[in-house]
């Protein structure tokens, strides 16, 4: 004879609050995705009036633009992230666990593909000055560094989350999070090869992204564990 079977628990916080999160997310990059590719005159002035002011101020300070130059194509650079992420998935293998690591390493090629996609598709051009004091390649929106970078960070604090690390060494990772992220946003604008609304682009797609995989992760995991007791319990009833 079976036992009934209790009802599920109610998922953690945590978990409830990553589909909310995505979903103000998805709604606040179509929303500025649709005014930059419609050309929104209101958005379009506040990033050129942002760009002009910072470009001269990167030609004024040739030292200060040097150090930016070195923070955006060296530390924040997005080779720089997809490294960081390539490491923590052979961490992630050589520790056995194999669902994460792919899980990882799929969730950045796909960001990575849609950051693509997007520059494509909208084909937004980039600042131009007759004095540069950098110059990129392909379409302006979204910053790809801006995405890279809030991916790459993302993932490592939802990773830290979920290990048994302390209270100091999540704020520890959520500021080094936070400095990259905002830091590599700066450089760009700073530089002059984004417009500001690139920057925030790829901030709110990077969150999202993140969102969206560790929402499908956590739900995939708990209906695993909620699979295999169920399981059992019909064994044992045999």
């Amino acid at each position: 004879m079976c036992t009934p079977t209790p009802p599920p628990p109610a998922p953690p916080v945590r978990d409830r609050a990553l589909p909310v999160l995505a979903a103000a997310l998805t709604g606040a990059t179509l929303l500025l995705t649709v005014l930059v590719a419609t050309g929104w005159s209101p958005l379009h002035d506040l990033d050129r009036s942002l760009a002009d002011s910072l470009h001269r101020s990167a030609v004024a300070h040739p030292a200060l633009t040097r150090a930016n130059l070195i923070l955006s194509d060296w530390v924040w650079d997005p080779v720089t992230m997809r490294a960081l992420a390539a490491v923590t998935v052979l961490a992630l293998w050589w520790r056995r666990e194999r669902g994460l690591a792919i899980w990882f390493a799929v969730t950045t090629a796909l960001a990575a593909a849609l950051q693509q996609g997007l520059k494509s598709l909208i084909g937004r051009e980039r600042p131009q000055w007759p004095d540069p004091v950098d110059s990129a390649q392909f379409a302006a929106y979204p910053s790809g560094h801006a995405m890279t970078a809030t991916v790459t960070c993302g993932l490592l604090l939802w990773l830290l989350a979920r290990s048994p690390a302390g209270d100091r060494v999540w704020l520890t990772g959520l500021t080094v999070a936070a400095v990259s992220v905002i830091g590599v946003g700066v450089t760009r604008l700073y530089l002059g090869v984004h417009w500001l609304t690139d920057v925030v682009g790829g901030w709110l797609l990077g969150a999202l992204v993140v969102a969206v995989a560790a929402w499908t992760y956590e739900r995939r995991t708990a209906s695993s564990e909620q699979r295999s007791p169920d399981s059992e319990r019909l064994t044992d009833d045999r």
